[in-house]
């Protein structure tokens, strides 16, 4: 199978090396694509020159996926995946340019050094050549997560964007603090605030500006910052009740790999 895939970034890199196919690889930075070919002994797409391929992966920024779904769909012949982190705007640009053909768009829940993990999916047009590519990422390990676009792309506003704005707003009020003052909560935040400061800032600004999230995390608190005593007694336990009521079988290992994807996963719409 011939796989063309278009962004030689982290997680383009990462999709190259997790299926088995015979990849090329093209970027608007050719040296990011010739590191991604060397990286999965792969080769540097020659698009001018060569006809189609079985399958296109995008592996581009959310802001760009659809018209680069526009621009390279003409040369899948088979099937169209994206890995960009959100599946809105890429499975109706499948829709709108490639109808007749497999469609499936692609989530990692992890950033590519934190590989194996789970990959959300969305199947919105599957056949053979799609399913042999997932088959593969099973095969590499990954537990394949089945969704759709809306149930993903609002989740992705909490487990992203609030997530991030939460920790970030943090970080931006936080003041210095003497050391031995510490507790266990300070300590968890303040590793969390450092996780997501030693990222790429235009990944976490592509974020916020997709998904919505920030405006509730910045109404919440203004909600405790304004409740007198009681009033803060009855939020306290309101979020306790509902968190408490979260906490089934399988929710704090669920909780534990979102993580990952809040903190790291949207490396996958980063084209370097």
């Amino acid at each position: 199978m011939d796989v063309l895939i278009v962004g030689g970034g982290s997680m383009g890199t990462w999709f190259g090396s997790a299926v088995d196919a015979t990849i090329a690889y093209t970027d608007i930075d050719p040296d990011a694509a010739a590191d991604a070919a060397a990286a999965t002994n792969g080769r540097v797409a020659d698009l001018e020159n060569e006809g189609g391929y079985d399958a296109v992966c995008l592996a581009v920024p959310m802001a760009h996926v659809g018209e680069a779904v526009a621009e390279y769909a003409p040369v899948a012949e088979r099937a169209i995946l994206d890995v960009s982190g959100v599946m809105a705007a890429p499975i109706e640009a499948m829709n709108a340019h490639a109808s007749d053909i497999e469609r499936v768009s692609l989530h990692p829940l992890f950033a590519p050094e934190r590989a194996p993990g789970t990959v959300a999916v969305v199947r919105e047009a599957n056949g053979q050549t799609t399913e042999r590519l997932l088959e593969d990422l099973t095969a590499a390990g990954n537990d394949l997560l089945e969704t759709t676009v809306a149930e993903h792309d609002e989740a992705m506003e909490t487990i992203q964007a609030r997530t991030h704005a939460a920790i970030l707003a943090f970080a931006l009020a936080a003041r210095e603090v003497p050391d031995g003052f510490e507790t266990p909560v300070y300590d968890g935040i303040e590793d969390l605030a450092k996780t997501v400061t030693g990222g790429t800032p235009h990944v976490y600004g592509e974020i916020q500006r997709t998904f919505d999230g920030a405006d509730a995390v910045a109404d919440a608190a203004a909600q405790i910052a304004e409740a007198d005593g009681e009033e803060f007694e009855r939020l306290y336990e309101s979020i306790a009740e509902r968190w408490r009521e979260d906490t089934t079988p399988g929710s704090v290992a669920d909780r534990d790999r979102t993580a990952d994807a809040a903190d790291a996963s949207h490396e996958g719409g980063d084209p370097e």
